[in-house]
């Protein structure tokens, strides 16, 4: 196993590898390589560098993850698809349309499975909900809703680092990508046909970042149903949500489903103080516990969406058990979704899909 970036995510993956029975060698590289032999030697890795291509291009690795910036996904990516190897990529798959079928040709031209890491799909409660629609009990799904808040701090945090990683683009996506699959948009034929959009610029701007604070966009899918979703990345830092604050609804002609993911169910207030799940160095005293994003390490154990997912990646390359990760094209149609949200926000008007080349 190589594991492409050394950060938050790419440390939790790494320490999720080399945690698995069938892991029995692990490469780790970073851009910065003190980073990427900091965390060789807290995973026991055997071998470490600030050299993508020399970690991807180890004989004993035969699987890739890619858990780079969001700029950074497509060149490693295209690295172990030419070597054969299996690569599970965090999403999105890439920033353009242009990259992402790049990707797409490469993988299928050489017969590679690359899988992207949109990991609310392996929150418990959305893979129950996703089990409750299949056996049927909500009927035809024709409608639904999605919102999702974050940080302000977080916001200018992702665009410090890459300016295109949009709220949108970043965090959105997850959402567009969880009602695409509740509704099984891309197995039955039923892409999203038209994107409608408003946002609203405020304090992400004044801190230099000319993006929207909040969105708002409704999509139509070809069979009619219509899906809501909203994006506010412009939360104080002190509110008490630590990743994703977010509210699900699904509604079809035999039922309805209501998921909230706020946890606003689960507060603790210590006067220690509590590192953010992305911006260690911003403590804080009122927390919404399992809000972060991963989620959580507890007694000695990594818990939540980011550990089902990498383990059920592993366990799928090891012994073949199914998994539901998103393939590359599922990942390159919530890429054109969230495209089609931010031109339509900019240009103030309805926009069809596919997106013109």
């Amino acid at each position: 196993m190589a594991v492409v970036g050394a950060g938050r995510i790419g440390g939790l993956r790494a320490r999720l590898a080399a945690q698995h029975p069938a892991v029995r060698f692990l490469a780790i590289s970073d851009s910065a390589p003190e980073r990427a032999r900091e965390l060789a030697q807290k995973t026991g890795a055997q071998f470490h560098s600030g050299d993508n291509a020399a970690v991807i291009s180890r004989p004993e690795v035969n699987a890739v993850i890619v858990s780079s910036s969001e700029g950074a996904h497509v060149e490693p990516l295209l690295q172990a698809i030419g070597l054969g190897k299996p690569v599970l990529v965090e999403k999105p798959i890439a920033l353009t349309l242009a990259d992402a079928d790049r990707v797409i040709r490469s993988a299928e031209k050489a017969g590679v499975d690359v899988r992207v890491g949109y990991s609310r799909r392996y929150k418990e409660r959305y893979l129950i909900a996703k089990d409750q629609i299949a056996q049927g009990r909500l009927g035809r799904v024709v409608g639904g809703a999605a919102r999702v808040f974050n940080l302000r701090s977080q916001a200018t945090a992702i665009l410090e680092r890459n300016p295109r990683a949009t709220p949108v683009v970043d965090a959105l996506t997850y959402y567009v990508d969880l009602m695409s699959w509740l509704m099984d948009s891309e197995k039955r034929g039923v892409p999203v046909k038209e994107v409608f959009a408003r946002g609203q610029k405020g304090v992400l701007k004044d801190s230099g970042f000319d993006t929207d604070d909040v969105s708002y966009a409704i999509l139509t899918f070809a069979d009619g149903a219509v899906v809501n979703l909203g994006i506010a990345y412009s939360l104080p830092d002190q509110y008490p949500a630590r990743g994703h604050a977010a509210r699900v609804e699904v509604l079809g002609t035999g039922g309805v489903m209501i998921l909230d993911d706020d946890h606003t169910d689960q507060i603790m207030y210590s006067e220690k103080g509590v590192p953010h799940v992305y911006l260690p160095d911003r403590p804080v005293n009122l927390v919404f516990l399992q809000s972060g994003t991963p989620e959580d390490w507890a007694l000695g154990d990594f818990w939540g969406p980011v550990a089902n997912e990498t383990r059920a990646w592993l366990d799928h390359l090891a012994v073949g058990k199914p998994c539901v990760l998103a393939t590359a094209r599922e990942a390159r149609a919530t890429l054109e979704v969230t495209l089609a949200i931010e031109h339509s926000a900019a240009s103030r008007r309805p926009v069809s899909l596919p997106l013109a080349e």
